[in-house]
């Protein structure tokens, strides 16, 4: 219980630090971040899945790049539920989860 406690408030730190560097993405404060977390984790839950089975042509065809577009997307529809949380287009979201997918896997190694 500890661990995924720790590993929340490590993302939420990730999504401020994130919306720090990206100029279209803002977020209000920690709190706003932190249900950010579970928004995120919500939808790369239930809906992500789906969306990925639905474009599997797209992302055979371009060898896994447009998985990154569904990504953004996802942060999109985060910046759209959460309160405090704001994603102003395609590209900020993009670049966005980019990092937050790269900064993610240096902490799951950690």
């Amino acid at each position: 219980m500890v661990n995924v406690l720790v590993r929340w408030i490590i993302y939420a730190a990730l999504i401020v630090f994130v919306s720090w560097i990206v100029p279209g993405i803002e977020v209000d404060n920690f709190v706003s971040a932190m249900l950010v977390c579970i928004i995120l984790a919500l939808i790369n839950t239930f809906i992500k899945p789906l969306l990925q089975l639905i474009t599997l042509p797209i992302t055979l065809v371009t060898l896994g790049l447009f998985t990154f577009i569904i990504n953004a997307l996802m942060l999109m529809l985060a910046g759209l539920v959460a309160p405090g949380f704001e994603v102003e287009g395609f590209l900020s979201a993009l670049l966005g989860s980019l990092l937050l997918s790269l900064f993610s896997l240096a902490v799951n190694r950690i």
